[in-house]
């Protein structure tokens, strides 16, 4: 049996140099990936193991597969080198509690009704979760890191038998011989015992939710804490300007958005060339670090013979804007909120379906249902669909062409909307603006949403269009947004 050493990679040592960094995970998926080739035949007759990775806050473009030029995620690559990156995978919801349930779910945030402020998941909703689906089936289940959604306790033994959470405040947590560990590197010890302690012949599914990269919002000074591994990445290269920060793309922004959240935030991390160099560089590196404890995790997989049989997805649980349109934060509309990395790799993909980028829409509804598809598991109550036929063919022609998107976070300064979008138009309300303020994008002549098309009469047929998609979408998965309807604790 090929054996990986899980041992703390050269990287923990702060003077290793970047290319040793990148060489040691690179050698450590390579083995991994090479391992879960071999027998395909057996087990494609068997119900596999699922890793799921979530990282916080990450948007789909800062992945070194995804074409990004200076960030370096040499692991994620190779799971996409050897799986299916999803090219145009969205949030229905960008914003990390609202998306966390809809991942647990299966179901839009109009339709499960939580996020920060609301009461807990209803015990009907925990019930078709995929963990709870998955550990009545036979699966043993567990979840380790940021869990993010408030569940009472009866409902979360019911979905997990292995719970370990952590929070994020501090990211550095004093370990029993007096020395502090960066809760990435946590999150990663604590999805290596759980591989550990697996019995043999029972299925299994990991959760591993990564606070990484959501910076630390009570630090005005250290954003992003990143782990000691990664102290050298990018020490020395100079980070371009965001793409959008002409601030006439800011001024023309209604006002409601210039005076948001998302503008005041970017006051805490970008407003300053000072700032900028050192929040990015941080970013960055909390994306790498959880990188390079995702190649732990997996060497141990490959170590204890169990990636033959263990399907891994990898996700965010929305996007972020690191200076684009001068915002900081996530929360609107726009494709940088949105838009979010999917990889999944399955060791069934015939080789020619290795390396695929899927252009069809995937959400992140389609989770639950994809996971528990591999469970051999169609739960009726899911809003998603399974992406596991995308895995080995093209996108069916009765795949989605659009899916409805919203934020409803009762939040004084994150104004609240709700939209359809589409391959190539996008429209989004924010419905309780006085008027109703609309936008309009056409993402094949304007991909950067610059332009906002809703008062323009050339586009009223396409307006109109939208609206009413917009409505039908709505009324299906909730109706109309009330502060009855969708209730909320200690309103401001």
């Amino acid at each position: 049996m090929l054996r990986i050493s899980t041992a703390q990679p050269p990287s923990t040592n702060p003077a290793c140099p970047l290319r040793v960094v990148t060489a040691a995970c690179l050698l450590l998926v390579a083995l991994w990936t090479a391992s879960g080739t071999l027998q395909n035949n057996t087990f494609a007759r068997e119900r596999p193991n699922v890793i799921f990775f979530l990282s916080d806050d990450h948007r789909a473009d800062l992945l070194g597969c995804a074409g990004h030029p200076v960030l370096k995620t040499p692991v994620i690559d190779r799971l996409a080198q050897n799986g299916v990156r999803f090219q145009n995978m969205f949030v229905t919801t960008s914003i990390c509690a609202a998306s966390r349930a809809t991942l647990f779910t299966g179901m839009f945030e109009r339709t499960h009704k939580f996020t920060f402020r609301t009461p807990p998941l209803a015990s009907e909703l925990t019930d078709v979760s995929y963990p709870r689906l998955l550990k009545d089936a036979g699966y043993r289940t567990g979840f380790v890191g940021k869990f993010g959604v408030n569940i009472p306790r009866a409902e979360r033994e019911k979905m997990f038998d292995f719970f370990s959470p952590t929070n994020r405040n501090p990211y550095f947590k004093k370990q029993p011989n007096g020395r502090t560990r960066h809760i990435t590197q946590l999150a990663g010890d604590r999805a290596i015992r759980f591989l550990r302690a697996q019995p043999s012949g029972q299925p299994f599914c990991l959760s591993v939710s990564f606070h990484a990269a959501h910076a630390e919002d009570s630090d005005k000074v250290n954003h992003f804490p990143w782990p000691r591994a990664v102290e050298h990445l990018y020490q020395q290269t100079e980070l371009p300007e965001p793409r959008l920060s002409d601030p006439q793309i800011f001024a023309r922004q209604p006002e409601f958005l210039r005076e948001s959240m998302n503008r005041q935030r970017w006051f805490w991390r970008w407003d300053t060339r000072q700032k900028y160099q050192r929040n990015l560089r941080g970013y960055y590196r909390m994306i790498s670090g959880l990188d390079l404890v995702m190649g732990r995790v997996l060497g141990t997989l490959s170590e204890l013979g169990m990636s033959d049989n263990t399907v891994i997805i990898f996700s965010g649980d929305n996007g972020y804007y690191a200076g684009e349109r001068g915002f900081a934060g996530k929360w609107s509309h726009y494709e940088e909120s949105l838009r979010v990395p999917l990889v999944i790799f399955d060791p069934r993909l015939e080789k020619a379906q290795r390396g695929k980028v899927c252009q069809a829409l995937a959400l992140n509804v389609d989770i639950a249902p994809t996971i528990t598809a591999l469970a051999g598991l169609t739960p009726s109550e899911h809003q998603g669909q399974s992406l596991l036929p995308l895995l080995s063919a093209p996108a069916p022609k009765s795949w989605r062409q659009d899916f409805f998107c919203e934020h409803l976070f009762d939040h004084m300064a994150i104004p609240k909307w709700e939209g359809v979008h589409e391959q190539r138009w996008v429209y989004a309300r924010y419905f309780q603006q006085q008027p109703t303020f609309e936008f309009l994008h056409d993402l094949q002549a304007d991909p950067d949403q610059v332009h906002n098309l809703a008062t323009d009469a050339t586009y009223a047929t396409q307006l109109t269009r939208l609206q009413k998609r917009c409505d039908e979408l709505r009324n299906r998965y909730g109706g109309i947004y009330t502060p009855e309807n969708f209730p909320t604790v200690n309103r401001r």
